[in-house]
């Protein structure tokens, strides 16, 4: 299998992050600022810590799965920001872009 992908979309208010193999159409794994999850690990916390806290999330469930390296589509966002928080924190968690 060729290297998934990890897309992430970002509305005005949530953040979301999905680690997809395009080869079956299928999501392998799935993280947003709306779970449970992460609701209470960023209570308090600004856009840019909870894109971090999703980062973390769909990262360590990626290398649950035995996902190591994927390829990141930012969907046309600029890489700053949550974005940036995103990506860095998956990276921390040991996801390989």
């Amino acid at each position: 299998m060729a290297r998934p992908r990890f897309c992430v979309f970002r509305s005005l208010s949530h953040i979301y992050a999905q680690v997809i193999d395009d080869v079956s159409g299928r999501t392998l794994v799935a993280a947003s600022d709306l779970e449970q999850e992460a609701r209470a690990g960023g209570n308090g916390a600004k856009k840019t810590g909870k894109a971090a806290l999703v980062g973390r999330l769909v990262g360590q469930r990626a290398l649950d799965k035995g996902i190591k390296e994927v390829v990141f589509d930012r969907a046309g966002y600029r890489f700053h920001g949550r974005v940036k928080a995103l990506a860095e924190a998956a990276r921390e968690a040991g996801l390989k872009f």
